[in-house]
C-alpha cells in the first residue's frame, strides 16, 4: 500500500537526476574535519599536512612510529599532532594515504579495524624506475586506489592529490599551489569532500575525473609528469581547461 508520504518522496531516480542538475562547484565545509596523514612523515605526507594545516585543518601526521611522527609534527608546527599509524586513523574524520607503494598493501591490511567507516583518500603511485627512467606499474587490482578499496571494505575510499610537488608543498616561500586535483570515487558526496578539501589550499582545485576504475592511469601520469621535471627542471603539475 502507498502511503500519501510515500507518494511525495522523490524515488532514486529522480533524485539522480536531481544531484546532476546541482552546480558542481556547491561543495560542503569541511573546515571543522581531522584530517590524517598516514605517511606524514614523508615528503609528500609532509606536504600535504602542512598546506592543510596552513589552510586552517586539524591535521594528524600517522607512522609506523609515533615518536617519528610526533618530530615531523613538531617541525611543521601549525598545531598538528603526531601519532602511531593506527592512534591517527582512529582519530581523523578523513585519512589521506601517502605512504611508499612498497609498503601500500601492508600498511592498509594493518589498519583496517581503524579506518573502517572512514573516507581514505589514496594518493599512492605504483611507479618502477630503471636507467631510462619512471614507469607506471599495475596491481593486481588494475590500481592504487583499487587495492585500497579491496583491503577497506568497510570504508569509503577515494583517490586524489597524485601530481602534487612535495617540493612545492613543502616551500613555505610559496603561497600557492598552481593546479588541480584529478578526484575520483564512487559517492558524489565523498568525491565533493575530497574536492571541498582541496580547494582549502589557494591555488588549488578538486576537479571529478570518474569512478575508482579510472584510477589507474591517473597514478600513471607521474611517471609523465616526473620526466617532465627532469627535463624543464621543472615542478609540473596539471590544469583541466574548459570546466
Amino acid at each position: 500500500m502507498t502511503t500519501p508520504d510515500d507518494a511525495q518522496s522523490p524515488n532514486a531516480a529522480t533524485r539522480a537526476k536531481a544531484a546532476l542538475r546541482r552546480d558542481p562547484w556547491d561543495l560542503p565545509d569541511v573546515s571543522g574535519l581531522v584530517v590524517g596523514v598516514l605517511g606524514g612523515t614523508g615528503d609528500q605526507g609532509r606536504g600535504l599536512a602542512y598546506r592543510l594545516a596552513m589552510a586552517g585543518q586539524k591535521v594528524i601526521i600517522g607512522s609506523r612510529a609515533a615518536e617519528r611522527a610526533q618530530t615531523a609534527a613538531s617541525e611543521l608546527g601549525l598545531g598538528i599532532e603526531g601519532a602511531e599509524n593506527a592512534e591517527c586513523a582512529r582519530r581523523s574524520d578523513v585519512v589521506i594515504v601517502a605512504v611508499p607503494w612498497e609498503g601500500h598493501a601492508k600498511t592498509l591490511q594493518a589498519l583496517r579495524e581503524p579506518l573502517a567507516g572512514k573516507l581514505v583518500i589514496d594518493c599512492v603511485n605504483p611507479l618502477g624506475f630503471d636507467k631510462k627512467g619512471a614507469y607506471a606499474l599495475k596491481p593486481e587490482e588494475g590500481s592504487a586506489a583499487e587495492q585500497a578499496a579491496a583491503l577497506l571494505p568497510d570504508s569509503r575510499v577515494a583517490a586524489a592529490f597524485h601530481h602534487l610537488s612535495a617540493v612545492l608543498l613543502q616551500d613555505p616561500a610559496i603561497e600557492q599551489i598552481d593546479t588541480d586535483v584529478m578526484v575520483l570515487g564512487e559517492s558524489r558526496a565523498d568525491t565533493d569532500l575530497v574536492q571541498a578539501l582541496a580547494a582549502r589550499i589557494p591555488g588549488m582545485r578538486g576537479v571529478f575525473a570518474g569512478r575508482l576504475r579510472n584510477a589507474h592511469q591517473v597514478e600513471s601520469l607521474v611517471a609523465n609528469l616526473i620526466s617532465v621535471n627532469r627535463r624543464y627542471k621543472a615542478h609540473a603539475g596539471l590544469r583541466v581547461t574548459d570546466v
